[in-house]
C-alpha cells in the first residue's frame, strides 16, 4: 500500500514538473511576441514605454504618413516588405514544387539509397546559416551572377526545399502504393495519376511544407545577408539590421510584425484543421 501510494506521489510530481515546464517554456516563447503585438497599440518610439491606446500606428503603417508628427513613414519599409512578400511566396513555391517531386523520387528508392539520401537532405536544414549564405555567395561570385532579387530566391529555395522534403515523406510512407499503380493499370498516363492521385493524396503535407518554407523565407537573414548584393535590395530582416545600427527602430515595424505573425498563425491553424480533417476521413 505505502508503495503504491509513493509511486502515485511521484507520477503527480511528475506531471506537475513536465506541465510546469510546458508552460515556461511556452511563456519564454510567446511573451516577446504578446509585448510587440501589446506594444503596438501606442505610438511610443521606444518598446516598452506605454503612452496610451492608439491605432495611431497602424494607421501610419497603411497610410504612409505619421498626420501626428507631419512626417512620412520611412519609404524603405515598404520596399522591403514587397521584396520580402515576392522572395518568400517564390521561394515557397518553387521549393514546395522540387521538394515534393524530390520526395516522391527518395520514396521510390531502396531502403538503403533512401536513408543515405535523406541524411543528405537533413544536412542543409542543420548547417548554419551563415555557412550556407556564405557558400553561397562565394558560389555566385565563382559563376560570375550578379547578386540581387533572383540570387535571393535561388538561395531561399536551396534552405527551404529540404523542409518541403521532411514534409511530405511521412504522408508518402502513411500513403497505400497501389493507388499510384491501379491508376497506371486503369489507362492513366504517369502525369495523369500525378495530377489526380498523388498530389490529392499529398497536399495537405505540401501545403504545411509551403507554410513552413513561406516563414523560413520571411525569417531569413544570414543567407539574405550574403546573397542580396549590393544594388539596395533590402528584406525585412536585413532592413531591421539596417534600421537597429542607426540607434533604434521604426515604431511602424510593431504593428507590421503582429500582422505577419497573426497571419501565419491563422494560416497554420487552417493547415491543421485541414490535416485533422484529412486524418478523420
Amino acid at each position: 500500500m505505502t508503495t503504491r501510494t509513493s509511486i502515485d506521489k511521484r507520477s503527480i510530481w511528475s506531471r506537475i514538473l513536465s506541465q510546469g515546464y510546458l508552460w515556461l517554456l511556452l511563456f519564454v516563447l510567446y511573451t516577446p511576441i504578446l509585448l510587440i503585438i501589446v506594444f503596438s497599440f501606442t505610438k511610443s518610439k521606444v518598446l516598452g514605454n506605454w503612452t496610451g491606446f492608439t491605432i495611431g500606428l497602424y494607421e501610419n503603417l497603411f497610410t504612409g504618413y505619421d498626420l501626428s508628427d507631419n512626417v512620412r513613414v520611412d519609404p524603405n519599409l515598404y520596399r522591403a516588405l514587397i521584396y520580402t512578400v515576392v522572395i518568400a511566396f517564390s521561394a515557397a513555391l518553387v521549393s514546395t514544387i522540387l521538394g515534393t517531386i524530390a520526395a516522391i523520387g527518395i520514396f521510390n528508392l531502396s531502403q538503403r539509397y533512401r536513408k543515405g539520401v535523406m541524411f543528405l537532405n537533413s544536412v542543409p536544414m542543420i548547417n548554419p546559416d551563415i555557412i550556407t549564405g556564405i557558400s553561397l555567395f562565394l558560389l555566385f561570385v565563382f559563376l560570375g551572377i550578379s547578386r540581387g532579387l533572383v540570387t535571393v530566391i535561388i538561395a531561399h529555395v536551396v534552405f527551404c526545399t529540404p523542409y518541403v522534403v521532411l514534409s511530405v515523406m511521412p504522408r508518402l510512407q502513411k500513403m497505400n502504393p497501389n493507388i499510384y499503380e491501379a491508376a497506371l493499370d486503369l489507362g492513366a498516363t504517369p502525369s495523369q495519376a500525378f495530377r489526380k492521385v498523388l498530389v490529392p493524396e499529398l497536399w495537405p503535407s505540401m501545403i504545411s511544407g509551403f507554410i513552413l518554407s513561406l516563414t523560413l523565407s520571411i525569417d531569413d537573414f544570414g543567407v539574405t545577408f550574403f546573397t542580396k548584393g549590393s544594388n539596395g535590395l533590402e528584406t525585412l530582416s536585413t532592413f531591421i539590421y539596417s534600421d537597429a545600427r542607426k540607434g533604434g527602430l521604426t515604431p511602424e515595424l510593431r504593428p507590421l510584425f503582429s500582422l505577419i505573425f497573426l497571419t501565419i498563425l491563422v494560416l497554420l491553424i487552417i493547415s491543421n484543421l485541414r490535416t485533422s480533417k484529412q486524418i478523420k476521413k
